[in-house]
Parts: C-alpha cells; sequence; structure tokens
C-alpha cells in the first residue's frame, strides 16, 4: 500500500496532478482547494489513497493526514465514492464540513453533484460520532454560524462557486456572524478581481 509520496510536481489539470519520484510519476487525484495552490515544478509530499476497483486503481492525494481521514470517512458511508468524497473535499475547508456534520447540517454536503438529500442524512449520521472524535490539527471548530448561507447568498449576487470558496477562505475563523462574514467575503472578492 501507498501511503505517501515525496516528490516534485510534474505538471496538473482540473482533477489531478502527476508527481515525479525519483524518476517514476504517479498521477494522484487531488481536491480542487489543494489543486489551486499547487505549483507545477514545486516539491511537494502527499498522504495517499490507493482506491481499487476491477477494473482500475486510483491513487488520491492530500496535504495533510486530517484530509485522508476525512476522505476515508466519506467513502465508507454507502452510497458515497471516491470521486464524491473529493468533490466534499473540494467545496470547504475541514473544519467547515466537520461543523456541517456535527451540527446535523447536510446542506454543504447537497452542494456536491450527486450528493442528493438522503446520502447528504446519511453522512451526517454515519459520520457525526466519528467526527467528533477526531481533533484536526490546524483549525478550531466553531459551531456557529456555517458559512453556506453566506456561499448560497454570494452565488446569487453571481460570482462562481469558485471565487466564492477563495473568498470565504480568507476569512479568519473567529469570524461567526453570516453578515459579517459576507461583507468580508465581498471585500475579499473585490480585492481578488481587481488583483489586490
Amino acid at each position: 500500500m501507498i501511503a505517501h509520496l515525496s516528490g516534485q510536481v510534474k505538471f496538473k489539470n482540473d482533477k489531478s496532478l502527476t508527481l515525479d519520484v525519483n524518476g517514476v510519476g504517479y498521477e494522484l487525484k487531488i481536491s480542487a482547494l489543494v489543486l489551486e495552490k499547487v505549483k507545477v515544478n514545486e516539491p511537494k509530499d502527499f498522504f495517499t489513497h490507493l482506491y481499487v476497483r476491477e477494473d482500475s486503481l486510483e491513487l488520491y492525494g492530500f496535504e495533510s493526514l486530517d484530509e485522508k481521514k476525512i476522505f476515508e470517512l466519506l467513502i465508507s458511508v454507502s452510497g458515497v465514492g471516491p470521486k464524491s468524497a473529493m468533490q466534499v473535499l473540494s467545496i470547504a475547508k475541514l473544519s467547515e464540513i466537520k461543523k456541517a456534520v456535527l451540527r446535523s447540517d447536510p446542506s454543504l454536503l447537497r452542494k456536491v453533484s450527486g450528493i442528493g438529500q438522503k446520502i447528504a442524512e446519511r453522512i451526517v449520521i454515519d459520520l457525526k460520532n466519528k467526527l467528533e472524535d477526531l481533533p484536526l490539527a490546524d483549525e478550531k471548530i466553531n459551531l456557529g454560524a456555517t458559512g453556506s448561507g453566506a456561499f448560497e447568498a454570494l452565488q446569487t449576487l453571481g460570482y462562481s462557486a469558485g471565487e466564492v470558496r477563495e473568498a470565504l477562505r480568507q476569512i479568519p475563523v473567529e469570524v461567526e456572524n453570516e453578515n459579517e462574514i459576507i461583507k468580508q467575503a465581498l471585500k475579499n472578492l473585490g480585492k481578488n478581481k481587481h488583483g489586490n
């Protein structure tokens, strides 16, 4: 089992990257949030999960063990495959995913294509106790506003999901008030549009 790879990013597309490890290129499927940050020719480390099916082997890459653990918990839920699990990791920070599950709020999960109300509720039910016991290394969890209302509000103003994600990611976790989140996100969207 390949559990970790360290090498240089050779190239990337919108779903995966190729990591050169001592002359061998490994294709890693990566979340959109991580792919946005990764640069070609940059040295990178990834924790990995090898997903085995009858007709293929797919290697999924993660920046942190926390990200890998949440991916593995997601694919343990009946009806959630690795593609859907990666999309969940692409729509929000780990702390937001954990917060949504702990608050029994499936609305964030329903943003993923292929995850309907039933599967979103199943994820919440199946993972609530498991995520409660999983401390996340980098981020404090705050059970206040989820930010998903802000996500929807900003999208109705015509911003793309990618732009909204980036703007929300720049807001400190201490900010809980939904109106304050929207206000700060709009500032960030303005800055991002005009290149600071």
